[in-house]
């Protein structure tokens, strides 16, 4: 394979690379550009999460160990991996690709000298691979000046994105292909290996601890502060580590409830949840799960020391009685073990939400009802609530805890519920039809007294 323009050396991307023990990033680089050359739906999920379109006539280069022609006044680098998209001969787009396996994570000079490479070449993009989370790949864990990612996109990938999208793909019915099947399938399994160094977001930031403690002392906190932010960084990454892990067990995409703006601007989103910390010791974050009645919400509160996972729903409109709102729902949680859940109902105006456990709710729905009010509910939460005491401030016992409370909630309630709709509204029963008849009080039974014209005008087209 001829070498692209520019490139003094490099070597092909493969599946079985030959380099030395030392050299896991470079393994893992040529292992995952070898997969997506050879499985082009692969190529296809995996590029369009940055936005590339990757068609039949598409044709991906991958190389690792790249050395770039430079002048004595650019620096001197060499990338893990070098991705090039083509089309009709011709380079379309094309990436830098810098890989960080284990615990080991990105650094920020290192990612400045392959940015101003990447400027310097004329590469519209840098992509980086870790076991650090995103919420969106083109959101990135190093922020780096806004005028140094001017001309050169800067996106991340973790490794458990990317192996969660090879399981989606591999488990649907997209790969017709058997080899490509096997290929894939054989990436998926060299990447789960734990030898390998791709893993899940297993602990929180080193200054959790102190936080918590913190905050249970009344102890003030600042939001400029170096731990709060971290902390946020951690729960940001955790947020998505979540994401990924309900995607695995649904086999559906799971993805990060986020506005507008906080998808244009990750340090928009990272100020608001540093304020809500400082303001309201909590920390806080939606799921959007395909096709469920709406988003799963999932709050730490650091002074109480527990988290609440909860979905709300509107209450019915149609229904005028507030038992048989609360009813329409209690149906849908039939199937729900109560231990831990909680049913809270918001009502119009000002009046205060009310709250019990759902074992109680079961026993006595007019433990929802405050007294001397004649409104109806508007909205319903199911909350799981989960007090961690102790296991709250430990860095990796806190993230236990949330990795087993999502999956178990939808389990127990997302999977069930469902969002109203009012019913459509009926047509009228045309006259002497068989309904008609049999409401009729009048005349001898059976008696038809629509006229052959009338009647012509009810009938299906070809039947008198």
């Amino acid at each position: 394979m001829e070498l692209p323009a520019g490139v003094v050396s490099g070597e092909a991307a493969r599946l079985i690379p030959v380099v030395a023990d030392s050299s896991r990033e470079v393994r893992a680089t040529s292992v995952l550009l070898a997969a997506l050359q050879s499985v082009p739906t692969f190529a296809k999920a995996l590029l369009a999460t940055i936005g590339q379109s990757v068609s039949s006539r598409s044709v991906l280069l991958g190389y690792t160990e790249t050395k770039f022609q430079t002048k004595d006044s650019e620096p001197d680098c060499r990338p893990d991996g070098y991705l090039l998209l083509m089309r009709g001969g011709k380079v379309k787009w094309s990436a830098l690709v810098e890989a960080k396996i284990g615990r080991a994570e990105l650094d920020e000079e290192q990612l400045r000298r392959y940015v101003a490479l990447a400027k310097a070449q004329q590469i519209p993009a840098v992509i980086t691979i870790s076991n650090q989370f995103v919420a969106l790949p083109t959101h990135h864990p190093v922020r780096l000046p806004k005028s140094m990612v001017r001309h050169v996109q800067l996106l991340h990938w973790s490794w458990m994105h990317i192996l969660t999208e090879a399981l989606l793909l591999v488990d649907s019915d997209d790969l017709e292909n058997p080899a490509e099947r096997f290929i894939l399938s054989e990436t998926i399994r060299y990447f789960s290996h734990p030898s390998v160094g791709a893993s899940t977001h297993d602990q929180m930031n080193p200054e959790w601890r102190e936080l918590v403690a913190r905050v249970q002392a009344g102890a003030p906190l600042s939001r400029p502060s170096d731990m709060v932010v971290k902390t946020v960084e951690g729960w940001h990454q955790e947020s998505r580590d979540l994401a990924l892990l309900l995607t695995r067990q649904l086999g559906q995409a799971v993805a990060l409830k986020l506005s507008r703006k906080e998808q244009r601007d990750p340090a928009f989103r990272l100020k608001e949840d540093a304020e809500r910390l400082v303001s309201a010791y909590k920390l806080e974050t939606a799921f959007a799960v395909p096709n469920a009645a709406a988003p799963i919400s999932m709050r730490c509160d650091l002074r109480r020391r527990t988290i609440e996972v909860a979905m709300n729903l509107d209450a019915p409109s149609d229904r005028q009685r507030a038992s048989s709102r609360i009813n329409w729902l209690l149906r849908q949680l039939s199937k729900t073990d109560p231990d831990g859940f909680h049913v809270r109902t918001h009502w119009p105006g000002r009046i205060p939400p009310t709250q019990a456990p759902l074992a109680a709710v079961r026993a006595d729905a007019t433990l929802l009802l405050p007294e001397g009010v004649t409104a109806l509910p508007s909205s319903f939460d199911v909350v799981l609530i989960r007090d961690l005491a102790g296991k709250f401030s430990g860095r990796r016992t806190f993230l236990e805890e949330l990795e087993q409370a999502l999956p178990y909630f939808y389990q127990q309630v997302g999977q069930h519920l469902r969002a109203y709709a009012p019913k459509p509204p009926r047509a009228p029963e045309a006259p002497g039809s068989q309904d008609d008849a049999e409401d009729s009080t009048e005349g001898p039974a059976g008696a038809d007294e629509t006229s052959a014209p009338e009647r012509s005008r009810y009938s299906a087209p070809g039947h008198g």
